[in-house]
């Protein structure tokens, strides 16, 4: 067996539950009702509209009222996140349709969530466009959950995408390198390393459920100091990116 059959298992496995995940409801973020939610504590409504039809950025927001913006959305889904995976803890909880997969499944839900938040107001194009979740926006849900668990090859793949983004001032994903060009087998290897990962957490998760009287208070807090870690090294890497910075304009920009 060769090392890239090796793999194939794990990749498999880890694209099955992102697929699951990103058909649950709720988790699919629209780009514009979310940045306008975000941001109408901060800004003007002039402001919240450019940086719709272009990007936070462009709209001349302070990088220091995205961060604000971005920490009150990771706060909003930490508190999700926790509550339910404590309840999947409880006998007779989420745990009653499918136990742990279930809890994997919602706890998948919001870190693809929080990820279309991130990006979003990191000054990101939308990630779905239409009901299915096409190939590249897969991909690149991948690379994102990737920096989130601190896989390096993915946080080179996630600043790769965004200079080409930056670069071609593209309202949309570069289809072409995540499905078949040169981001494709860096996809492939995060997506069998998050596989693995994956595992871990399942058998970590079951561990927790099997003591009946703690596993709510085991789970929410596992959950409690995995999520938001993840999510603020997610938002780490995009603040440092080219689409935050005040220069970048989208297609049409004036």
């Amino acid at each position: 067996m060769t090392a890239n059959e090796d793999l194939a298992p794990s990749e498999s496995k880890f694209s099955q539950v992102l697929d699951a995940a990103a058909r649950l409801p709720g988790v699919r973020i629209n780009r514009a009702a979310y940045l306008r939610v975000a941001l109408k504590r901060y800004c003007t409504e002039n402001q919240i509209e450019r940086a719709i039809t272009e990007t936070p950025a462009a709209a001349g927001i302070p990088l220091k009222t995205i961060h604000e913006a971005a920490n009150a959305s990771i706060g909003y889904e930490t508190t999700k996140v926790t509550g339910l995976s404590a309840i999947a803890g409880i006998p007779g909880g989420l745990a009653m349709i499918g136990t742990v997969p279930a809890d994997l499944a919602q706890y998948m839900g919001h870190m693809l969530r929080i990820s279309q938040k991130l990006a979003y107001i990191y000054g990101w194009p939308a990630l779905f466009d239409g009901e299915d979740l096409d190939e590249a926006t897969e991909s690149m849900l991948i690379l994102f959950v990737g920096v989130m668990f601190g896989v390096q090859l993915a946080q080179g793949g996630v600043t790769k995408v965004a200079a080409m983004i930056a670069a071609n001032v593209a309202k949309k994903l570069p289809q072409q390198a995540l499905t078949k060009g040169v981001l494709y087998p860096v996809v492939k290897k995060v997506a069998a390393h998050l596989g693995v990962s994956m595992t871990k957490k399942l058998f970590a998760g079951a561990v927790a459920k099997a003591i009946p009287l703690v596993g709510a208070v085991i789970s929410g807090g596992l959950t409690l100091g995995t999520f938001l870690p993840m999510a603020k090294r997610l938002q780490n890497h995009l603040a440092t990116l080219e689409l935050t910075k005040p220069g970048h304009r989208t297609e049409g920009a004036s």
